[in-house]
């Protein structure tokens, strides 16, 4: 048995001993420092949000000509006829149009299957101030993104699930701009998302567009959080942007704690804090946020801050000093009721309002990063979050560049959401089957994420193995490295029938919390049968009733996040009349039908008992 440690203690040991086979991969360079501009929603600037026009182009011929070589001019210049003998094969001012954030796929029917490129244009005008620095900032672009600006390329971004900006100080024009976005979400083998997922392939512009102004000199990023420990100090970091040399004066408020600090950056442009704070905790029963105002000479930022600690003892999830057991719920960012991607304040609601419905606590955001307003809807009502990206089932794990595309995925994540007090879980991969080149790849991740933030612990959902017929052993040798070992098992659909629930049970290599991280079973709303009618409400709901008594019996167990909230597109799902491209395992149906289990959960939930004593079995 290995001893349960918290996030600090756990990261010696990952250092110190990682296997011999891993040193390489750990030693390779850091990832890249995310592009994203932290606050970016309250600086000056102007949402690009609403109709662009599009030019879907699935051979690539916008940059391609018919040889397969890049075009001099192709759709990213935007031209015009200069006179009625010209020759030019599109026009972006007399192509349909797309909303945007929104993905193609549920906007336009000829486009629910469609995977490739689709060029989006938009016109502005934009009169930027001489003293100031202007940039685009996107939300998400599923999957890559190359940006022209007025016919000049100014950067590209890999990755359909963080945020990325470009800066185009000193290229824009008072009026008449035109922006050009390609967007690509071919799914590829070296890629993140692979080739084989559970989930619909959303491509698209699919969160907010906006230009934004900053200063010369800017606050490009800050964390403000408790350090680890008795929650009795504050710590953080401000780092600018487009500062020549050090010793600029930083200052960090919370005005309704009466705090106030100052710190000095040092020669790359970063000041580091540290200071006393008696502050209200944020928790699931009192989400409380400060106003907290960070200030460099000529810029000034707000954010909305929770403050808490979180860590693990032997099996116990502690959040503020205190065991708590994690009533959870996965969730795809899909919108109820409209389908497609969940874009909005009012789409977070929604979803995580049928979380408290349930009395979650937790809710897991599978299987990428979910859009900023998810994250900072479950700060305001109180839920904690488990966070990761699309590692997920087979990748290219000897790849060097699928490892850097998961390493700056990870980086952008992290640095988007490292003021939520919602997050407490980064993880660092689903299902995925062991070997030694996954466990050089995973381990570089959760090294990644130890450097990066020791404020939150680390996951991932792992798979288990039978031992006999009524024993299952969770051994997964990523095991020694994380902080809390999440669990996705599926007995009584693909595991037998439900009663196989009854006589199972379950060991863990590791003395540490256990969140059971999937388990379910499909239903259709309003298909009835007995409980042994495939796909009927009755089936799903002895599945949890089942379920929940057997992990019941779990020595570990701290938390549940049941596989899924609301039933989600799938190609992988082609059961006429009964799936119909849309995996059927949600407690609600995307219209909102809920369905029986839903009230099974809801009940269980509602009368869970507190975990056990620090090292105890329930």
């Amino acid at each position: 048995m290995i001893p349960g440690r918290g996030a600090a203690a756990l990261s010696t040991l990952t250092l110190a001993a990682g296997l011999a086979a891993g040193n390489a991969a750990r030693a390779a360079a850091p990832p890249p420092t995310p592009s994203a501009l932290a606050f970016a929603d309250g600086r000056p600037g102007a949402s690009l949000n609403g109709a662009w026009h599009v030019i879907v182009d699935p051979y690539d011929n916008g940059s391609l000509d018919y040889r397969s070589q890049p075009r001099p001019h192709g759709y990213f210049d935007d031209a015009r006829p200069r006179d009625r003998s010209d020759l030019i094969e599109y026009d972006f001012s007399r192509s349909p149009t797309l909303q945007v954030p929104g993905d193609w796929n549920t906007q336009r029917p000829d486009l629910l299957y469609y995977e490739g490129i689709v060029w989006y244009q938009r016109r502005f005008d934009y009169d930027l101030p001489p003293s100031r620095r202007a940039f685009i900032q996107f939300g998400a672009a599923a999957q890559r993104a190359t940006v022209w600006l007025n016919g000049r390329r100014m950067g590209e971004h890999e990755g359909g699930f963080t945020p990325f900006a470009i800066e185009l100080t000193g290229y824009l024009r008072p009026r008449g701009n035109s922006i050009v976005v390609k967007v690509d979400n071919t799914r590829r083998a070296d890629a993140l998302p692979a080739l084989n997922t559970d989930w619909w392939n959303y491509g698209g512009l699919t969160r907010d567009v906006r230009l934004v102004s900053t200063p010369r000199r800017f606050i490009r990023e800050a964390q403000v959080q408790l350090a680890p420990g008795d929650g009795t100090r504050v710590r953080g970091f401000v780092r600018l942007d487009g500062m020549q040399g050090g010793g600029v004066p930083i200052t960090i408020e919370i005005p309704e704690a009466r705090l106030s600090q100052t710190a000095t950056t040092d020669a790359q442009g970063t000041a580091r804090f540290e200071f006393a704070a008696t502050l209200e905790r944020w928790s699931p029963e009192s989400p409380r946020l400060y106003d907290v105002i960070v200030r460099a000479p000529g810029d000034e930022v707000h954010d909305r801050v929770g403050f808490r600690t979180i860590a693990t003892r032997g099996h116990d999830i502690l959040l503020n000093g205190k065991p708590i057991f994690l009533r959870g719920i996965s969730m795809h960012e899909e919108a109820l009721g409209r389908g497609g991607r969940a874009t909005s304040r009012a789409d977070a609601g929604a979803l995580l309002g049928l979380a408290k419905e349930l009395h979650c606590n937790f809710v897991r955001l599978a299987h990428y990063p979910h859009g900023e307003e998810m994250t900072r809807a479950a700060d305001r009502m109180g839920l904690l979050v488990w966070s990761e990206i699309p590692v997920y089932w087979t990748i290219a794990w000897s790849n060097p560049a699928t490892l850097a595309a998961a390493r700056a995925q990870l980086a952008e994540e992290i640095a988007r959401d490292r003021n939520r007090a919602s997050v407490i879980l980064w993880s660092v991969g689903n299902e995925t089957p062991v070997s030694d080149a996954r466990n050089r790849f995973l381990r570089t991740l959760v090294d990644d994420v130890r450097a990066a933030d020791d404020t939150r612990l680390v996951t991932a959902a792992l798979e288990h193995r039978a031992v006999d017929e009524r024993t299952h052993l969770l051994d997964d040798p990523l095991g020694v490295a994380l902080d809390v070992l999440g669990l996705n098992e599926y007995v009584g659909w693909y595991d037998g029938l439900p009663a196989k629930c009854d006589t199972l049970s379950w060991r863990s290599a590791y003395d540490k919390p256990i969140v059971v991280s999937e388990f379910g079973a499909d239903a259709k709303a309003g298909l009835h049968g007995d409980a042994l009618t495939r796909f009927s409400e009755e089936y799903q709901a002895d599945v949890y009733r089942r379920q929940l008594a057997m992990l019941g019996r779990i020595p570990g167990l701290r938390g549940l996040s049941p596989w899924i909230l609301v039933d989600f597109r799938s190609p992988r799902r082609p059961l006429p009349g009964v799936q119909d491209g849309w995996n059927r395992k949600g407690l609600v149906a995307n219209d909102g039908t809920k369905k029986q289990a839903f009230g099974i959960l809801r009940d269980a939930y509602k009368a869970w008992p507190a975990p056990a004593p620090a090292g105890g079995s329930r």
